[in-house]
């Protein structure tokens, strides 16, 4: 599959990414907001209790990073409002039920809009049992 082919099909899609605050995941977000402005909306996944630290961890650990430093100077004075509209941060955890997210509204408006699930969540404890999980 060329990149073209690649970048059409996320046209107008709703992506979920688990991992948001991963290596990998601020790449793949970085690259998919780059590449194909159009994407309709990005749904982060990130470890955290409640919505405002979720937030707070998605601006502080991705957002604000010299990744998006292209980005941010070619949008310039839309930055902020192009971030609002494309990007949901998602409080929750891999590991439990319906991916720990408690916002009920939230779980059912994710079921209705989500196309395409890409799952880059990690775990760094590196000293884990592999056969608990």
């Amino acid at each position: 599959m060329e990149l073209g082919s690649v970048i059409q099909v996320l046209e107008n899609k709703t992506i979920l990414v688990t991992g948001a605050t991963g290596f990998l995941a601020k790449i793949f977000v970085e690259k998919i907001l780059r590449v194909q402005p159009n994407v309709k909306k990005l749904y982060l996944l990130v470890r955290a209790a409640d919505a405002k630290s979720a937030s707070q961890r998605l601006q502080n650990e991705v957002i604000a990073k010299d990744l998006y430093r292209v980005l941010r100077e070619k949008l310039g004075a839309n930055w902020n409002s192009f971030i609002s509209e494309k990007v949901t941060s998602v409080p929750g955890d891999i590991t439990l039920e319906n991916l720990g997210v408690k916002d009920s509204n939230l779980v059912e408006e994710m079921w209705r809009e989500v196309n395409i699930v890409v799952n880059v969540a990690a775990t760094t404890n590196f000293d884990d049992r592999y056969d608990v999980h």
